[in-house]
């Protein structure tokens, strides 16, 4: 048996890389689930009875048996998908850190993969995602967008079509 310290992240579908996100750091927190000290723990939102703070592993996340023990969800599906979409980003993929309440797009009839935070010059690059946010929020908003401070956006793709989307957030 491998080392748990050195294994392999577990893969998430719905949010491709959680350490890039921030929502996986490296640590030796034992996982309150599992017991085991894997080397990286979830510090993204998560909504149970219990107060969980950065004491879950991502393998205990992707089995689906931390949302089991402590009917844990680690955020909210938005949009249409598949009752068996909805049920495994919200109990089986890692959650982000939105300034308010966070919200996991949907597009194509399916759960879109969450990026992470994107600020305007990041979203010049994503020009369908940008002109949507632009739309609705207006250019000067838009223009203050920030992706390490606020406002900020949430920047997804589509699963089926690649299209990118977004939407924005500040306290």
């Amino acid at each position: 048996m491998s080392d748990p310290a050195t294994a392999e992240l577990p893969s998430f579908p719905y949010h491709p890389d959680p350490l890039a996100t921030g929502a996986v750091v490296a640590g030796d927190t034992e996982c309150l689930c599992c017991g085991l000290r894997r080397g990286y723990v979830y510090v993204g939102p998560v909504y149970a009875v219990a107060d969980i703070r950065a004491e879950l592993c991502p393998w205990c996340i992707a089995d689906g048996s931390a949302a089991e023990r402590f009917g844990a969800q680690f955020t909210e599906v938005t949009g249409e998908a598949p009752k068996s979409v909805v049920r495994t980003v919200e109990r089986r993929t890692p959650g982000f850190a939105g300034w308010q309440q966070e919200r996991w797009l949907t597009h194509c009839g399916d759960a879109a993969a969450y990026l992470g935070r994107a600020g305007a010059k990041e979203l010049a690059d994503h020009p369908e995602a940008a002109q949507s946010l632009r739309e609705t929020l207006g250019e000067t908003f838009f223009a203050s967008l920030d992706a390490d401070g606020q406002p900020t956006a949430y920047l997804f793709r589509c699963r089926s079509c690649a299209q990118h989307l977004a939407y924005a957030d500040f306290t």
